[in-house]
């Protein structure tokens, strides 16, 4: 047994990050995932520097498109028409993130080809959804980090910085309308086991940006508070941010009255823990901006190594707070080998970040490296029935 979605087809006519990173971690399950590509490639090849060689794609596009199978097509074209249309009636999912009503011109819209095939789940991923007053407009992720809230609690405040509002430093909403975009195929897919019938999935990024502003949102819709930046700190946990030390900062994630006790005695002062304003979670927030400056007052005194060390001996939850290179030295992460390395068609060793998730018997094998355009085009299309001398047609008419 290997990923456990062998056996299902997923058509990824998706760019850039959203649609293909479900792509990916379809193909990371286990699935057939065939990339359909126009003839420049996904837009994503060309965002760099840094590049994977001289000429070649960007870093960007490897990060979202491993495990796939990538082909051209021209679907404008006729010919390009049909060889969709006999690809989404052996598939099982499509996935793709045109402009609303962007694909029923060319027959490919979810109501065109379900006629073709009735089982097919057929996601469609935009900015703000298919129906609405924004429905056509078009949505990159940090527009929508802005229009769905998140810059607006991202970022120093101001009372500590004139730097104002920040986007989180990945494409988070992007990211997580891929994992959305995971979860309810998966669901459809299950639902279909009954039904027999695939469905039509319509995910926004506006819509999840605001499903997963989790705690924030609850603060307004159920408190009435308008959550504000605050920084590295949590806005209903207290001490729960970056620390400042002798020599830089750590990570403290308080979440509970047993730990700050521990912290207290760690840092020499037991008394706080049953300061009347500080012996409560509630009472410490009510009273954040005297008790942060009294901690690093103490914490200051001390390396961070030595604060990491000493607070995780008593189980207070602490982190360094690391850059990029130091994240992949990180002894845990190589343990977990979070990080694979792949090659290429065209030669070139590629190395991505493994798919976090750990299955007791349905091994991942990772088989494909994010691949070179085109570079499965006339295989699928042989799977597919059409003959060599029908390829080559293709080619000269500049289909494929």
């Amino acid at each position: 047994m290997s990923g456990p979605l062998q056996g299902i087809r997923v058509l990824d006519m998706s760019r850039i990050l959203a649609g293909p990173w479900a792509g990916q971690v379809f193909a990371d399950f286990g699935a057939d995932v065939i990339k359909v590509e126009s003839r420049a490639g996904d837009d994503t090849r060309r965002w760099g520097p840094p590049w994977v060689s001289d000429g070649g794609d960007a870093a960007y596009f490897t990060c979202a498109n491993r495990g796939k199978r990538s082909i051209t097509v021209d679907f404008r074209t006729e010919e390009g028409q049909a060889i969709i249309k006999r690809l989404a009636s052996r598939s099982d999912v499509l996935i793709e993130n045109y402009k609303v009503g962007g694909l029923a011109k060319y027959g490919l819209d979810y109501e065109s080809l379900k006629t073709i095939n009735p089982k097919l789940v057929y996601c469609s991923v935009t900015g703000f959804g298919q129906t609405g007053p924004k429905a056509k407009q078009a949505g990159y992720d940090a527009m929508i980090q802005a229009s769905g809230g998140l810059m607006s609690i991202t970022g120093p405040s101001d009372d500590e910085s004139d730097a104002g509002p920040q986007k989180v430093g990945v494409a988070v909403a992007d990211l997580m309308t891929g994992m959305y975009a995971v979860a309810a195929i998966q669901a459809a897919l299950i639902e279909r086991v009954n039904s027999g019938e695939g469905q039509y999935i319509d995910l926004a990024l506006l819509d999840t940006q605001v499903s997963w502003l989790a705690n924030q949102s609850a603060n307004y819709l159920v408190g009435g508070v308008v959550p504000k930046r605050e920084g590295t700190a949590h806005p209903n946990i207290c001490p729960y941010q970056a620390i400042a030390c002798a020599d830089g900062y750590f990570m403290l994630a308080v979440g509970n009255d047993g730990q700050f006790a521990s912290l207290c005695q760690v840092l020499g002062r037991a008394d706080l823990a049953h300061h009347s304003s500080y012996t409560t979670n509630a009472d410490r927030v009510a009273h954040r901006h005297e008790l942060i400056p009294l901690i690093e007052s103490l914490t200051k005194q001390k390396t961070r190594d030595e604060w990491l060390t000493q607070l995780s001996a008593v189980g207070v939850p602490v982190g360094p707070i690391n850059t990029i290179d130091q994240v992949f030295d990180d002894e845990q992460l190589k343990h977990r080998e979070m990080v694979i390395e792949q090659l290429r068609d065209d030669g070139e060793t590629i190395r991505t970040v493994a798919n976090p998730v750990k299955f007791s018997r349905s091994k991942l094998e990772y088989q494909m490296a994010p691949p070179v355009t085109g570079s499965s085009t006339n295989g699928v299309l042989s799977e597919l029935g059409f003959s060599a001398e029908e390829i080559q047609r293709f080619k000269a008419k500049s289909v494929i």
